[in-house]
């Protein structure tokens, strides 16, 4: 639909004929102080210019309409589009996800085949991410260093596919987990949200940065932040080696350097939960609970898309003007024949 923005604009339009027989008509040529010696030849002109009579009826409407169209540019139209849904939530979720290099060990699996962690947490965040339908997401990661990679947005899309192209090193060797709190604090601290949740995955320990985890935790419990940790990283997997003077295989704890009860009292003194994941079928399940524990908003806000149309009678008003001056000077008295 097509509405005005300035809709009382419009009663301008009937204010020449108003001016015109309000105001006293303009003194006619026998009245003129200038004389006039071809005054004659001028009265013969075809179509002249000496009285508006003379003029034909589509030129004399042209300045009425070239007034409407203005008229109509000033009141500002407006093209208002059908309404559109749009979520809204009191949720800011924050995810800061660990991409060091302990997370290119393969001890969990996918589809049955052997994959590095931050792969199996990839296939498994995607979803969660698009499931979110109701929430601003942000990504954080983290290595030696927190690095923002995605500012809060309702646009999903964007966060699962910067989370896709993180590889792992990008951020450094070292594990910097009190600076990824403080970063994702940092970012949600001035935001006016009612629920503010970070969702931190790692699978060792603080080993960098200038924040200890919990004393970022503490300041998180202080602002509102609920922090839900996942320690990722199986219990024990065959590593192929020599035993003695044969070849065969050992087991390892690939998680030893997991710092589990760091990670519980974060999200302790937080109000939040801790969560291990083993196995990729675990971690599925972690983000399943996760759901439940932060469910989507369900409610909505109306968008209507608007346009603005001024241009378009502004622009024909012009046009119309240009043909105006052009049909003045075709039918000049002045110019001289050739």
């Amino acid at each position: 639909m097509i509405s005005f923005q300035w809709l009382w604009v419009l009663w301008c339009l009937p204010l020449p004929f108003i001016m015109r027989k309000i105001l006293p008509p303009a003194q006619t040529q026998s009245q003129a102080a200038l004389q006039t010696p071809f005054f004659d030849s001028l009265q013969q002109v075809d179509g002249g210019l000496i009285t508006l009579k003379s003029r034909n009826k589509f030129k004399a409407s042209l300045p009425w309409l070239i007034w409407i169209l203005l008229v109509t540019a000033t009141a500002r139209p407006m093209w208002i589009g059908d309404p559109i849904q749009l979520p809204a939530s009191g949720r800011d979720l924050m995810l800061a996800v660990d991409v060091s290099p302990s997370m290119q060990e393969e001890d969990l699996t996918l589809n049955d085949e052997p994959v590095d962690r931050l792969t199996v947490l990839k296939s498994i965040l995607g979803p969660f991410i698009e499931q979110r339908k109701g929430d601003r997401l942000g990504l954080i990661l983290f290595g030696s260093q927190a690095y923002l990679q995605t500012p809060l947005t309702f646009d999903r899309s964007t966060v699962a596919t910067l989370l896709m192209e993180s590889q792992i090193g990008i951020a450094g060797d070292a594990t910097a987990i009190g600076d990824a709190i403080g970063l994702a604090l940092k970012r949600l601290i001035d935001r006016p949200s009612k629920k503010k949740v970070l969702i931190l995955v790692t699978d060792g320990a603080n080993t960098a940065g200038q924040l200890s985890p919990r004393k970022a935790a503490e300041l998180a419990a202080q602002k509102g932040l609920t922090i839900y940790t996942v320690g990722v990283g199986a219990d024990e997997m065959l590593v192929p080696g020599l035993m003695g003077t044969s070849f065969g295989s050992f087991r390892k704890n690939p998680s030893r350097d997991l710092d589990e009860q760091m990670l519980s009292d974060v999200a302790q003194l937080s109000g939040g939960k801790y969560f291990r994941a083993k196995s990729s079928k675990e971690l599925a399940g972690i983000y399943t609970l996760l759901d439940k524990l932060e469910p989507v908003e369900v409610e909505t806000e109306t968008f209507r898309p608007s346009q603005s149309l001024f241009h378009w009678p502004l622009a024909a008003a012009l046009i119309i003007s240009f043909i105006v001056g052009l049909l003045s000077i075709q039918t000049n008295p002045f110019k001289r024949p050739r």
